[in-house]
């Protein structure tokens, strides 16, 4: 998967993470998009180190995008956890 295709994934990833997620988060189209590619590597790592299922390496994977939502929504738990008052 080149860097377009981590780009498109990383910003439905964040999008879909936002949309199960709601509320206010660092917004916008680049914000969403570096959450979910961020968020894309993240839950890959966390796969691979923990589950003992490395993501593979296409983009109509199921698990990839499993993965990568899951990653991102858990840097949106992270971020609201540690700035989640200063937005008010």
């Amino acid at each position: 998967m080149g860097i377009i295709g981590w780009i498109i994934l990383g910003l439905l990833a964040g999008a879909i993470a936002k949309i199960l997620l709601p509320g206010r988060d660092p917004g916008g189209l680049i914000g969403t998009t570096l959450i979910g590619i961020a968020g894309a590597f993240v839950g890959g790592w966390l796969s691979a180190r923990f589950l003992d299922r490395p993501v593979e390496k296409h983009f109509f994977d199921l698990y990839t995008w499993g993965a990568a939502i899951a990653g991102s929504l858990i840097l949106l738990i992270g971020y609201r956890l540690l700035f989640g008052n200063s937005r008010d």
